[in-house]
């Protein structure tokens, strides 16, 4: 496959799921300590990237967990953030800058840091409480951040099935490679055929609510320089439908949580509506070695998985890589 290196994909994935026994260590301490609250706290890619285990927690658990965008949390903190909190960050470079003023923004307030990278070297690495620490460039933090989330939720006594989950998990380095060679074929007809498509509408629900926003943002916009709309599956029909036409280019992405009833309803009325409907779902891919039982909540991996497919034939058939930036990184801001 174009610009995917299996060897590389498996040993970062694997170096992911080789983080479960810090984390559950760490999941326990969060448990048996005096705290009263987890943000998940992050910038752009990592904060949507979290988005699904805050709704992980919020339909499992009383216990209080929000994920928050770290410059705004920074201006309008949560008055409940403090010495009993615990703050969870996340950096692929280890350097973003709203991430390393938010570690310094909670460790001034007593909250306890944790820190997902894979540069040790780092000023996130370095600034934590706790870091964890993978594969350099291992992406996206789905397994790291669902292992925490989940891991909490089953010491609390509001998980069921944790051990099956983990297993589930531990196929998923090679599933996640097979969702990829199943998809691959359609992904370069569909690059082919937007190479000159200049606006995509895009729209989610439930767990792959935050993997939409970050597809939106973070590849079509940032890296690809296309325009964009993401839209929550359930807000759809509260007027954003009236954007559609017959040649709107739409990318539905479909689950398998219980918000899929959502998606279907978006899927039937895009589809009569606009003749450019690509429905990513879930549910169409196979993944050998894993369950049925956790297919919902895998969803953000799976589609994941799916998506880069689009992204990276897309850069070629356009001629524009994913690392080439105009403004991001390259100037003041």
């Amino acid at each position: 496959m174009l610009d995917f290196d299996l060897d590389t994909h498996l040993a970062n994935t694997r170096s992911m799921l080789a983080l479960r026994g810090q984390i559950e260590e760490a999941a326990q301490r969060i448990v048996d300590g005096p705290y009263k609250n987890l943000y998940f706290i992050g910038a752009g890619g990592t904060y949507s990237a979290a988005l699904p285990y805050e709704r992980l927690f919020q339909t499992h658990s009383s216990w209080p967990v929000r994920a928050v965008v770290g410059k705004e949390f920074i201006l309008a903190p949560d008055p409940g953030f403090g010495s009993d909190s615990v703050a969870v960050f996340a950096s692929d470079s280890g350097t973003t800058p709203d991430i390393v003023e938010c570690i310094d923004f909670a460790k001034a307030a007593g909250a306890t840091t944790l820190g997902f990278t894979g540069r040790a070297e780092t000023p996130i690495a370095q600034n934590v409480d706790q870091v964890f620490l993978s594969d350099p460039g291992a992406w996206p933090m789905d397994i790291p951040f669902l292992l925490l989330a989940a891991s909490i939720l089953d010491k609390r006594g509001e998980f069921d099935g944790y051990d099956r989950l983990v297993r589930d998990l531990e196929a998923m380095p090679e599933a996640l490679a097979s969702v990829r060679e199943q998809v691959d074929d359609k992904a370069q007809l569909w690059a082919r055929d937007h190479a000159d498509t200049d606006f995509h509408f895009l729209v989610g629900s439930g767990y792959t609510w935050g993997l939409t926003y970050l597809y939106s943002m973070c590849i079509l916009e940032e890296m690809q320089w296309l325009k964009t709309t993401r839209v929550l599956g359930a807000e759809f029909f509260h007027g954003s439908l009236e954007l559609i036409e017959k040649d709107t280019s739409m990318m539905l992405f479909k689950g398998e949580d219980e918000t899929r009833p959502v998606m279907e309803r978006v899927e039937r009325f895009a589809t009569q509506v606009s003749a450019d409907v690509l429905v990513l779902d879930s549910k169409d891919f196979e993944l050998p070695g894993v369950s049925d039982e956790f297919r919902g909540l895998l969803g953000p991996q799976i589609l994941h998985a799916a998506s880069g497919r689009f992204s990276r034939n897309l850069a070629v058939v356009r001629d524009h890589p994913l690392t080439t930036r105009r403004y991001y990184r390259q100037m003041a801001y």
